[in-house]
């Protein structure tokens, strides 16, 4: 089974990772984990004076402060984790990477924002769940 998990650093990726592990017998050991963050853009006024490779180590520094912590949970676990990242908005792109990816599952915390506050705001987790074409589990 292939899960990905979608992580932002929040308490409720923990909860998430503690749901997945209480669950292990779910899951089973064969189980493929990536755990995918996503990272604002630098604005494009702002980029065009910056060098490739300064904002590939701002991305990839932004995306260590939310996926080493992770990479430790797993490790601890036993999990086969794989630590990605992606640029551009939450939402988007983890549904992308779920399409593209072939995954089974998508596993995602939920902030768990009223509906009036999902459409003032706007909702990762809506986004998620329009744009994946495979489950998605979401850990209240």
């Amino acid at each position: 089974m292939k899960v990905l998990l979608a992580v932002d650093g929040s308490d409720f990726t923990q909860r998430t990772l503690d749901f997945v592990a209480a669950r292990a017998q779910i899951f089973g050991p064969a189980t493929e984990f990536t755990a995918l963050t996503a990272v604002a853009p630098v604005p494009n006024h702002a980029a065009r004076f910056l060098q490739k490779s300064t904002l590939d180590t701002y991305y990839q520094e932004e995306a260590d402060k939310v996926l080493k912590p992770v990479k430790a949970f797993a490790d601890a676990k036993g999990w086969n984790l794989i630590a990605r990242h992606a640029v551009g908005q939450a939402g988007d792109m983890v549904a992308a990477l779920a399409t593209e990816g072939n995954f089974d599952l998508v596993v995602v915390g939920t902030h768990g924002h009223s509906h009036l506050g999902g459409v003032v705001v706007g909702s990762v987790t809506t986004r998620i769940i329009a744009g994946c074409k495979v489950p998605v589990l979401l850990v209240r």
